[in-house]
């Protein structure tokens, strides 16, 4: 028995249908739809933020693109571990909770993303493309995902087994599909790709609202691989949306539905928790900014907290700049475009 350790995979191997060498160090070229991919991600600029957010209830994810070998991108994805608390053996994008030493929710991403799977903090290596407007999750986080892409394909993944059970890889194009990017396995033929459910909440005012959950499969269940399901499937049907400058062909919302905005602010009005982060953090808060935002309508003001205690949410100046730092992300120019211009124009297949 051989006692050589196990060699080191390359993360740009991840990818359908054919491995790249290893020997290969560039990027390979890119179509030219990856192209316009590329340029619109590094244009976008999240809408701006109208709340703060406090930052023990806000977390970051990386959406980590990289370019396969017919020149088409894709999104790296891992299987959580089982033995995890939460969401255990689940797909999910690299991610967590903010720390104290993040300065910024690039930052939180980037250190997930190096925690579980290794993925380098080097900004050359691994640049942003963009930051997307926040999500919020069934456990009452404020989720942001930061876009980058992977340029060194002598990238190597090293998996924190205590988080992250495998990795693998999907092509962004597809979460805009309902048809599979893949072979269907035998026993998957009659298993949609692609199947979307609705469930229930209590808005404001009383109002039922409808919210929407996609589930995509990947194509490894016959290995243990869960399909992308729920917060992971809304952020990548919304990341290939702006790369592709085109919406899927299935409806994404429900009619009923609220806006990402509106049920982060609903979450933040009537959710203690929240009020509870910002009073220790000590974050001064427009409540009627944030109810105007959640739709709340006069005369709400008045709510429970667990106890089943009554407060009352004033409206406060948040300008204090006394108070400390809140859990923003930064919209602004994150990627030269001169160096996207550069990127575009490698090894191209046509322009």
């Amino acid at each position: 028995m051989s006692d050589k350790a196990p060699k080191p995979l390359n993360l740009l191997e991840y990818h359908r249908p054919k491995r790249i060498k290893l020997s290969d160090a560039r990027i390979p070229p890119l179509s030219a739809e990856s192209k316009r991919c590329l340029r619109n991600l590094a244009a976008y600029r999240p809408p701006k933020q109208k709340i703060p957010y406090p930052r023990s209830r806000s977390a970051a994810v990386l959406v980590a693109l990289f370019v396969g070998r017919l020149g088409d991108l894709y999104v790296l994805l891992n299987r959580r571990s089982a033995s995890l608390r939460s969401y255990a053996g689940d797909t999910s994008l690299p991610g967590g909770k903010v720390d104290p030493e993040d300065r910024t929710i690039e930052d939180t991403a980037r250190r997930e993303a190096f925690e579980e799977i290794g993925l380098p903090r080097n900004k050359l290596k691994v640049p942003l493309l963009c930051i997307l407007e926040p999500f919020m999750a069934s456990n009452q986080l404020v989720v942001t995902p930061v876009v980058v892409l992977i340029l060194d394909n002598t990238l190597r993944p090293i998996l924190n087994t205590a988080e992250v059970a495998s990795l693998f890889s999907h092509p962004l194009a597809s979460f805009l599909s309902s048809s599979p990017p893949f072979p269907t396995e035998p026993e998957l033929v009659e298993v949609p790709y692609h199947t979307a459910g609705d469930w229930t909440y209590e808005g404001p005012n009383g109002v039922q609202h409808v919210s929407r959950a996609h589930r995509f499969l990947t194509g490894r269940e016959a290995g243990g691989i869960k399909p992308v399901f729920g917060l992971t499937a809304a952020i990548l049907i919304k990341a290939a949306s702006i790369a592709h400058a085109r919406l899927p062909d299935f409806e994404v919302a429900h009619p009923e539905g609220q806006t990402s905005e509106a049920r982060i602010a609903w979450a933040v009005y009537s959710n203690p928790a929240f009020r509870k982060a910002y009073e220790a953090e000590g974050i001064r808060v427009n409540w009627g900014t944030v109810a105007r935002l959640a739709g709340v309508k006069a005369g709400e003001a008045v709510h429970k907290d667990k106890e089943g205690r009554q407060f009352e949410r004033r409206a406060t100046r948040a300008t204090d700049r006394s108070a400390p730092r809140t859990c923003k992300f930064d919209g602004g120019n994150h990627l030269n475009f001169r160096f996207v211009r550069t990127l575009v124009q490698l090894r191209p297949h046509d322009d």
